[in-house]
């Protein structure tokens, strides 16, 4: 068994640790939001962890109106420029918490006088010195270079952070998250046994919208790096404004497609996709009823899930699907060509 798969495996258990964690320093936390009350929120990332900051943008700007931008590091680490991050919660998100790129967002953005907030899964790290606050996610040590259990940490940090700044998330709601994950693992042998299928797949199309938006930019990426597919990924909207000319029948693409305000534009996307006689994955939950009638192949996380809340139980069967596709490719997906744990960009 792969690293990446036992480490899918144990994200129940880490997010439990995760919240529990969060509880001890989100106080002090929230009340220096409402201390400074900002009035931007900017996120640094990079890799799996720019995807997770991606899915912080949707669920804060959709729950609080505050507005939400994804950092440029190059702005400041490559052309030198200085941004006014006055009035700003500048919030570095990353796994190892040694990208020093991300790092010099937050350092110069405290040194204006923003708040900054570090999410990161290594207390000792320099974006934990670099933060005036920082939220742990205590995933334990992740070995596979495939990050799983720290992305859904990061996730569902940024839930509390929405909190934080006013998003009326009910507590209850938020602890139920790590029940949903372990009732997405329940799906491991269907997915590893829908894996065997493509394992002749090379390219592929990811699309979500939305709050799941972020999880087709996870998926690609799990299916490029562990998988060595290329996995393009768009927004349901912008795939019908060209992109969709490229597939057919041999050329898969997956969905992810809970029932709620971005379901008709998904809906409608996967009629089509299913008069081109392509092949569609959908991953969805009990709550989708017509996921069925517009797709061959469903997915269905044994739960209904309002959708603010299916995320990280949408992207645990993706995980599942990229490390076993690895194994029927013959491809250890601990071990990516090319690829390090930590990356150091500037």
């Amino acid at each position: 068994m792969s690293r990446m798969l036992r480490e899918i495996r144990e994200q129940p258990e880490a997010l439990r640790r995760t919240l529990l964690s969060a509880s001890v320093r989100m106080p002090e936390f929230a009340r220096a939001v409402q201390f400074h009350q900002p009035r931007l929120v900017v996120l640094a990332a990079r890799g799996t962890s720019d995807n997770a900051a991606l899915f912080g943008r949707y669920l804060i700007e959709m729950t609080t109106g505050v507005p939400v931008s994804l950092a440029a590091p190059s702005i400041q680490t490559l052309y030198g420029a200085t941004v006014d991050y006055r009035h700003a919660l500048v919030i570095g998100v990353s796994q190892s918490g040694e990208s020093p790129d991300v790092n010099v967002v937050v350092e110069k953005a405290r040194a204006g006088g923003a708040l900054t907030l570090g999410i990161t899964n290594e207390p000792g790290s320099a974006l934990a010195q670099a933060a005036q606050h920082v939220l742990l996610v205590s995933a334990n040590k992740e070995r596979s270079v495939a990050a799983t259990k720290t992305y859904t940490g990061q996730v569902l940090l940024l839930y509390l952070v929405a909190k934080a700044l006013g998003a009326r998330l009910r507590s209850s709601d938020l602890e139920a998250i790590p029940d949903l994950a372990a009732t997405a693992l329940k799906l491991e042998e269907e997915v590893t046994e829908l894996a065997g299928r493509f394992r002749f797949m090379n390219h592929a199309v990811v699309v979500g919208r939305g709050l799941n938006y972020a999880s087709a930019f996870e998926m690609a990426l799990k299916l490029m790096e562990t998988c060595y597919v290329v996995a393009e990924r768009f927004s349901s909207a912008d795939f019908l404004h060209g992109p969709i000319a490229m597939v057919d029948p041999n050329f898969p693409v997956f969905a992810f497609a809970p029932r709620g305000p971005a379901w008709p534009g998904l809906q409608e996307t996967l009629l089509r996709l299913r008069e081109m006689k392509t092949e569609a994955v959908v991953i969805t939950d009990r709550k989708n009823r017509e996921a069925g009638a517009a797709a061959a192949r469903v997915i269905r996380v044994p739960a209904s899930i309002a959708e603010i809340y299916t995320p990280i139980p949408y992207i645990i069967p993706a995980q599942i699907f990229a490390a076993a596709l690895a194994v029927e490719k013959g491809i250890n997906p601990d071990q990516p060509r090319s690829l390090n744990k930590v990356t150091q960009t500037l």
